[in-house]
């Protein structure tokens, strides 16, 4: 469905992108992690066709961004609606531009309206609806032409649970209907529910590929055990558990804290920060 291959983007001195290649498959779903900077909202950006690359190449099911354009849904990281003007109205507006008319805008409106659990706002203007039921409506109106591309730039960003629960829900099931669906997000457990695989991007390329177990399988994670006389012993471990019940049955002394931690992705950032630097 995507594909993007050895893209470039530079804004003065700054290369946002720097080679970024990626592939999405129709049904997969998606998450791209990075710092902030790393270049994820610029490849959004290229492929919803707000910008072009300076170099590299993009197809979306063989089409250019532009050609493809109606076939793409997306929800900027930023909030881009209309304060005065509501819910159903934004709707109605986005639908009709993606040539949904009469029983099939109306149906899918009405679908979107359950799924985000917007039934209550719909004839609410958006300047007064609270940051939640603002990110819902702005997904609504990527969702509404059912997009067989969904780019969603961290769509949950300072969401409440509720908008949080109903966004990965239709994500889900869009994925299911066989969507390609690419998510950014600093909320990594999301990536889990979502069963996404991952794409972790660092000055604006892609570093490393695969399921959230594949790319930490191997990374030590780390012990930390507080001793009485308030020594502190941390051991980095790829088997944290059989070390702790090692380090217990050894210790002379009393034990005040004990604390596991597995390995994160900030381990695999460091891990691929040295090995790129080697």
């Amino acid at each position: 469905m995507l594909e993007a291959f050895d893209l470039t983007k530079r804004y003065g001195p700054v290369n946002a992108l720097d080679g970024f290649s990626l592939q999405v498959a129709a049904g997969e779903i998606v998450g791209l992690v990075g710092h902030n900077g790393a270049g994820k909202t610029t490849f959004v950006e290229i492929v919803s066709g707000l910008i072009r690359p300076d170099g590299g190449s993009i197809t979306i099911d063989g089409k250019s961004p532009a050609a493809a354009r109606g076939q793409v849904g997306v929800t900027p990281q930023h909030l881009g609606l209309y304060p005065s003007i509501t819910v159903r109205e934004h709707l109605q507006l986005f639908g009709r531009l993606a040539g949904l008319r009469k029983a099939a805008l109306a149906s899918s409106i009405d679908d979107l309206a359950v799924a985000l659990r917007l039934t209550e706002i719909m004839d609410r203007r958006t300047g007064v609806l609270s940051g939640g039921q603002q990110r819902r409506t702005q997904a609504a109106t990527a969702l509404v032409h059912r997009p067989s591309l969904l780019l969603l730039d961290e769509p949950t960003a300072g969401a409440d649970l509720e908008t949080r629960q109903a966004m990965l829900d239709i994500v889900k099931q869009r994925a299911g209907e066989g969507a390609a669906v690419v998510y950014t997000t600093h909320y990594l457990p999301e990536l889990t529910e979502l069963q996404a695989t991952i794409a972790v991007v660092r000055s604006g390329r892609i570093i490393a590929r695969g399921t959230y177990d594949e790319l930490l399988d191997g990374l030590p994670g780390e012990v930390r055990v507080v001793f009485a006389d308030e020594e502190d012993v941390r051991i980095s471990t790829t088997e944290p558990t059989a070390t702790l019940v090692e380090l217990l049955s050894k210790a002379d002394r009393a034990v005040t804290a004990v604390e596991l931690r597995n390995a994160s992705l900030d381990d695999l950032y460091r891990s691929l920060a040295v090995s790129n630097a080697s």
